[in-house]
């Protein structure tokens, strides 16, 4: 038994539409999408494998629903340079001009159409995180992974990397106690415009994100009761 799995819990997104309409949703529209993004994909990964000097493709396991792990897809858009030492070098030091672009377009998420073809993933949902945070979350954090991931969700369109952890977890657990089509076709719409706008790609100072360390116990870990402020 896989021990990073968490037990289905219940959620107030027990309608048809999350049952059965949100796949439904996901198939209809990632499949063509999919389909559409050919011509771009293919030399964006051809020009990524010239900068990388091979890999394009970034894999990794990343908890999914109830925590179980699949293989998550992106664009390679990190170099593997390393210090006279043999260890990685920064972030910033390994994400180079075309690099920065691609992020900046969200080009580099396009594979995750696969994943959302697999059923690994929602086209809306919390976004999938690194396994090694799995035993960082507390209990409220942990609803997060009541639904299925997402390649975009509400935390995204409400500041991305721009906000802490504490409040993208806050966002994720609302997502999941709120979850419907109207919401989901708002994020879809917002995340859109977002993309076009190139808004909250990083962290303030950093290339990516820091990354997640465990909350504080003085910080408030609770949902919001109602729709959070992305202010």
């Amino acid at each position: 038994m896989n021990a990073n799995r968490y037990p289905p819990m219940a959620t107030r997104s027990e309608s048809w539409y999350a049952r059965r309409g949100k796949r439904l949703l996901d198939v209809a529209l990632a499949a063509p999408a999919l389909l559409l993004a050919g011509p771009v994909l293919l030399p964006v990964a051809l020009a990524l494998a010239w900068q990388n000097g091979g890999p394009w493709l970034f894999r990794q396991p990343r908890p999914g629903r109830h925590g179980h792990i699949f293989t998550f897809y992106k664009l390679q858009t990190m170099t593997d340079r390393r210090d006279a030492q043999g260890r990685l070098l920064p972030d910033a030091a390994r994400l180079p001009r075309l690099g920065r672009w691609v992020r900046a377009t969200s080009l580099d998420e396009l594979p995750q159409l696969w994943n959302v073809l697999r059923g690994d993933l929602s086209l809306v949902g919390p976004r999938p995180l690194l396994v090694q945070y799995l035993p960082l979350y507390s209990p409220e954090q942990a609803r997060r992974h009541a639904v299925r991931p997402g390649i975009t969700g509400w935390a995204q369109v409400n500041g991305r990397n721009a906000l802490s952890w504490e409040q993208k977890f806050a966002f994720d657990v609302w997502y999941v106690d709120n979850l419907s089509f109207g919401l989901d076709l708002r994020i879809l719409l917002r995340t859109v415009a977002r993309v076009l706008g190139a808004r909250d790609i990083t962290a303030a100072g950093q290339a990516t994100t820091t990354a997640f360390t465990g909350s504080p116990a003085s910080a408030s870990l609770s949902a919001p009761t109602s729709e959070p402020s992305s202010s």
